[in-house]
C-alpha cells in the first residue's frame, strides 16, 4: 500500500488530504488546475498518497464529484497512489461505488484507493437531495462495506456483478471522526485512518479501540492507522500565523452555518470573531493536531504526533490560500522527510 517512490518521516510516509478549495475570485476550474499542480508536485517531493474528500453544497470545496477528480489527478501523475478520503458511502449505491473504482483502478492499476466515510459529508437537506430518501443512515454502513466488498470479491448476494470492479484489489480503508468506524476497521480488518485534523478531542480513544479490537483478515495481519493532520508551513513563523487564518475563517464560517468560498488571508482575525467562537474554532483546530510555523516547528509537532499516536501514516490537509504558499508549505514538509 505504500508508493514506490514515497519517502518517509522517522520512517512514516506522509499523504495529502486535498479538499480541492475555491478560493474567493475563483471558480471550480481553477481548483481543478490547483490540484493537479500540488499533486505533481508532491508526488515529487516524495509523499505517498493525495486523497480526495466528498463534500456536498459547500461554495469552497470542489470535490464532489470526487471519482472524476480522481481520474483528473490520477492522469496527471504517475506513481503516486491517488484515492478517496473519502467516498461519503450512504450517498451511493454500493454497485455504482464499485463501478467507478474498479473502472479507476482499471486505468490506473496499482494506484487506486478507496476511502469510505459513514457521514454524509453535507447537511441533512442536501443528503435527501442526492439520496431522495433518508431511509438509508449512517447505521446500515456496515451492510453497505459488506456489500461492495462483495462486488469486488466476485461474490455478491445475486446475481448482480460489478463490470469493472469485480475481481480486482482495491484497497478500502474505513474512515472516521468517533468510535464507531475505529470498531467496524478493527472487526473486518481493514486499514483506518482518523480525522484528527476535525476531531482532535476522540483521536486516542479510536486509536485504542482500534488497535485493541483488531481481527487479522485476508486485507491486514496487524493493524494500520493512519491520522489526520492540519500544516501550514512558511519560511516565517509570521507568514505561517498570517496563512493560517484563511483555515481558521473557513471553520468559523461553518460554525456561523454560512459556508463561503476559501477566503484570503486577514492580519487581524480577533477582529472577526467573538471570543466563544474563538475558542470553538480553536477547540476543533487543536494545536496537538494543527501545526502552524517553520520547518522546525513543524518537525518537532510531527515527531511529538508520531510518539503520541503511534501512527503507521500521516495524511495533511493544508488549507492556503495563495497556491505558491500552498505549494511552499508541502515542500518544507517533503524536506523533512528521509
Amino acid at each position: 500500500m505504500i508508493s514506490p517512490t514515497a519517502k518517509k518521516f522517522h520512517g512514516i510516509p506522509l499523504s495529502v488530504l486535498d479538499l480541492a478549495p475555491i478560493t474567493e475570485g475563483s471558480e471550480a476550474s481553477d481548483s481543478f488546475k490547483n490540484s493537479a499542480e500540488l499533486a505533481q508536485h508532491v508526488e515529487k517531493w516524495g509523499f505517498n498518497r493525495y486523497w480526495l474528500a466528498e463534500h456536498h453544497n459547500m461554495p469552497g470545496i470542489a470535490s464532489s464529484a470526487t471519482s472524476v477528480l480522481i481520474g483528473h489527478i490520477a492522469g496527471a501523475t504517475e506513481t503516486m497512489r491517488i484515492g478517496s478520503g473519502g467516498i461519503m458511502l450512504p450517498n451511493h449505491a454500493p454497485l455504482v461505488i464499485a463501478e467507478q473504482f474498479g473502472t479507476l483502478e482499471s486505468l490506473y492499476p496499482g494506484r487506486i484507493d478507496l476511502g469510505l466515510g459513514r457521514a454524509p459529508g453535507t447537511d441533512q437537506a442536501t443528503a435527501f437531495a442526492l439520496r431522495r430518501t433518508l431511509n438509508t443512515g449512517p447505521e446500515e454502513f456496515p451492510q453497505q462495506v459488506e456489500e461492495l466488498q462483495n462486488y469486488f470479491s466476485g461474490h455478491p448476494a445475486g446475481h448482480v456483478r460489478a463490470y469493472p470492479g469485480r475481481g480486482l484489489n482495491i484497497p478500502i480503508w474505513l474512515l472516521g471522526s468517533s468510535d464507531f468506524s475505529a470498531r467496524l476497521s478493527a472487526l473486518k480488518g481493514l486499514p483506518f485512518s482518523f480525522a484528527s485534523h476535525f476531531a482532535p478531542q476522540y483521536t486516542l480513544a479510536a486509536l485504542k479501540l482500534y488497535r485493541d479490537n483488531f481481527q487479522p483478515s485476508e486485507t491486514l495481519e496487524k493493524p494500520h492507522a493512519m491520522v489526520g493532520v492540519n500544516i501550514i508551513a512558511a519560511d516565517t513563523e509570521e507568514r505561517a500565523h498570517w496563512l493560517a487564518t484563511s483555515q481558521q475563517q473557513q471553520f468559523l464560517s461553518l460554525r456561523r452555518n454560512m459556508p463561503t468560498k476559501l477566503l484570503p488571508p486577514i492580519d487581524n482575525i480577533d477582529e472577526v470573531w467573538s471570543p466563544y467562537e474563538r475558542a470553538a474554532v480553536e477547540q476543533t483546530l487543536d494545536s496537538g493536531y494543527t501545526f502552524v510555523g517553520t520547518a522546525e516547528m513543524i518537525k518537532e509537532k510531527l515527531e511529538e504526533l508520531i510518539d503520541n499516536t503511534k501512527a503507521d501514516e500521516v495524511i495533511i490537509n493544508s488549507q492556503i490560500f495563495y497556491q505558491k504558499d500552498r505549494l511552499r508549505s508541502y515542500e518544507i514538509v517533503g524536506e523533512l522527510m528521509e
